[in-house]
């Protein structure tokens, strides 16, 4: 997706949808076939270039409606979609509780709380992935604790608990002192970025790899030998971060502090490490720092795309060029199968770029 201006176009919302809450992509298909979800709670299928659509699923998740807003942060209802569409999460970002819905059937499958614990800094922890041929889910299930389910049956996967220890004040061996974040799955759908932070606080996104902690190691996402650390920022999380391919990530915002910190995104290679972060931490390997990018991220596996506030900004994450821009566009959402980015604006009317 590179174009300018005459690129942007409206796009019908088919009246049986309703007024949209959010969309989601079903990225294994090449053309633009989203999952909707209105605001009185009904998961559609649209393919948004033929026009068609079909109802699938209702969501009965609670609204938590009496939730205050921490630092901005409010309660929204959210979409996810497995990678061929067959499965649908609807979760309350900074809130508790979710669903995972069969669509072929519209049942739930598995019904998700968090169980709290600071829940309202960070958008509800959930990603959907394939291992061994089937679809699985990651889920927040504490505020230090993800695991993973299998989407059909809601079997979890990672069972484990921790272990007394016969000093109150010694931590349990694999305890982890990490809220979790937003998750997002590798391209290759190999590794799982987390967007989580640490008291006191400190924004600190961290990678580690799927596979093993399946099958074999349960404490994989606690201190698993694949987990490394992005990078340290203090006061800063929950802001744009994007896999670019299936090493390389890009994280909104220049500097390790809130106070200074500046537009733009940093590259990193998530395969090697050596980097000093806060703590004298090992992090991952910083590759670029380039001045500009905010907003949203988004990435076609060769190019960052920046969402600002009005425009759309492209740019060479190698070089750290800008290379276009559209004005007036800043989508919300993109589909990387069909290469399509989406505005869904607070109207309901959606804007495409193709």
């Amino acid at each position: 997706m590179i174009g300018g201006n005459d690129a942007v176009c409206e796009i019908p919302v088919p009246p049986r949808l309703g007024t949209l809450a959010d969309l989601a992509p079903v990225r294994d298909r090449d053309r633009p076939v989203w999952l909707a979800l209105s605001e009185d709670g009904k998961i559609s299928r649209w393919d948004v270039a033929a026009g068609h659509h079909e109802i699938v699923a209702s969501t009965t998740v609670p609204a938590e409606s009496d939730r205050e807003p921490w630092n901005g942060r409010r309660l929204r209802r959210r979409l996810h979609a497995s990678h061929d569409g067959r499965f649908a999460a609807v979760v309350n970002d900074y809130g508790r509780f979710g669903e995972v819905l069969d669509l072929r059937t519209g049942e739930v499958t598995l019904a998700l709380d968090n169980q709290g614990g600071h829940e309202g800094t960070v958008p509800f922890s959930l990603e959907f992935a394939q291992s061994r041929g089937r679809c699985v889910v990651v889920h927040r299930t504490a505020w230090n604790r993800l695991d993973v389910s299998d989407a059909q049956t809601g079997a979890l996967l990672t069972d484990r608990s921790l272990l007394a220890q016969a000093n109150a004040d010694t931590m349990p061996e694999h305890h982890l002192d990490y809220f979790h974040g937003s998750l997002y799955v590798s391209p290759d759908g190999k590794r799982i970025l987390d967007d989580g932070w640490v008291w006191h606080p400190v924004g600190m996104p961290a990678v580690w790899d799927l596979d093993p902690w399946i099958d074999g190691n349960v404490w994989e996402s606690e201190d698993g030998p694949s987990r490394v650390d992005v990078c340290g920022r203090e006061y800063y999380w929950d802001h744009a971060m994007t896999w670019i391919d299936s090493s390389r990530v890009a994280v909104e915002g220049l500097g390790d502090d809130d106070d200074v910190m500046r537009p733009g995104a940093r590259i990193f290679d998530t395969s090697r490490s050596g980097q000093t972060g806060l703590w004298q931490m090992p992090t991952a390997a910083e590759l670029l720092a380039i001045e500009g990018p905010t907003g949203r991220f988004f990435s076609d596996g060769t190019h960052l795309f920046s969402c600002g506030d009005t425009d759309l900004s492209i740019w060479d994450p190698a070089e750290g060029k800008l290379l276009a821009t559209v004005a007036g566009f800043s989508p919300t959402h993109y589909h990387p199968g069909a290469r399509q980015s989406l505005l869904l604006a607070d109207d309901g009317v959606v804007r495409s770029c193709t």
